[in-house]
């Protein structure tokens, strides 16, 4: 039993691991397909952690909360994404950014560390299984905002608030893993929304003004208008 733990405990820590370096990439890339490829790892990591605490910790509802991301955030999600949003916009080189490459990914870093300062002061995590999705959870939900923050285009910021969900969730297995399934179960289908409508937003204002920056909205809006 106590080996059974010692691996899920390193197997969990593993996930974690690489769902932190997919927090990083969605910071530093500047490619439109690679915001979408870290995405889709993180989302991986995600679900392997949710699955791994409810083998070690016997709570079926994360198993279903695993079962239900594994099929919602690295497939349906991306497909949806792909379906809605213009061909040409995944083709294009670079994505608007206000900082470059090296100051993301030391703001980053420095996200990361105040994420492992303040996770000291949130509730104990639900046994030492979980204590590694705490202050990483926390660091992947910091370095959604700053992704969100520096971002001018639609889908780059709505990556970001993917990862933002995804680092609330990871913390959320480790403080609540006992949640009501239904409230747990309520995060993905919001999520379906949000793409679909941004989705379908940012191929109209792409046809119509030519970009694909969250200030095209405005322009589309009074486009409508008259």
């Amino acid at each position: 039993m106590a080996n059974s733990n010692a691996l899920l405990t390193s197997l969990n820590g593993l996930a974690a691991g690489l769902f932190l370096m997919s927090s990083f990439g969605l910071a530093a890339t500047r490619q439109m397909q690679g915001c979408l490829r870290f995405y889709i790892t993180q989302s991986i990591c995600l679900v392997v952690s949710a699955l791994l605490l409810g083998l070690g910790l016997h709570a079926p509802d994360l198993l279903a909360v695993a079962v239900l991301d594994a099929v919602v955030k690295p497939i349906v999600i991306p497909v949806l994404l792909r379906r809605t949003v213009p061909e040409a916009v995944f083709r294009r080189r670079e994505i608007a950014q206000v900082l470059n490459i090296p100051s993301s990914l030391l703001i980053a870093l420095a996200l990361t560390l105040l994420a492992y300062f303040l996770s000291g002061y949130l509730p104990p995590a639900t046994g030492s299984l979980a204590s590694i999705n705490l202050p990483v959870g926390l660091a992947g939900l910091f370095i959604g905002v700053y992704t969100l923050t520096v971002r001018r285009e639609a889908v780059p910021q709505l990556i970001g608030i993917f990862g933002i969900e995804n680092g609330a969730l990871l913390c959320g297995f480790a403080i609540a893993s006992g949640l009501p399934l239904v409230i747990e179960m309520a995060f993905p289908f919001d999520m379906l929304i949000i793409a679909l409508v941004i989705g379908i937003l940012t191929r109209m204002t792409h046809e119509r003004v030519g970009t694909t920056e969250v200030g095209g909205f405005t322009s589309l809006r009074e486009g409508i208008g008259k």
